[in-house]
């Protein structure tokens, strides 16, 4: 069973970059708030991504698939 911790890991970061993107925007940094954004969404997909590809080989042992 997978560790509730990641989850919070993954809100919190969400929520440090809303944060940020917000405070750049309200300083006429819109630029700057799009790449932090993008830069956020490649962390948690590359978590996410972690995630799926230890599953899958967990599945494979389970089905003892070579």
């Amino acid at each position: 069973m997978a560790d509730i911790s990641v989850i919070f890991k993954l809100a919190a970061i969400g929520i440090v970059i809303t944060v940020v993107c917000q405070v750049l925007k309200k300083s006429d940094r819109d630029d700057i708030a799009t790449v932090v954004s993008i830069v956020g969404l490649v962390i948690v997909l590359t978590v996410a991504v972690t995630m799926i590809g230890d599953l899958f080989a967990v599945i494979k042992d389970i089905f003892g698939v070579s």
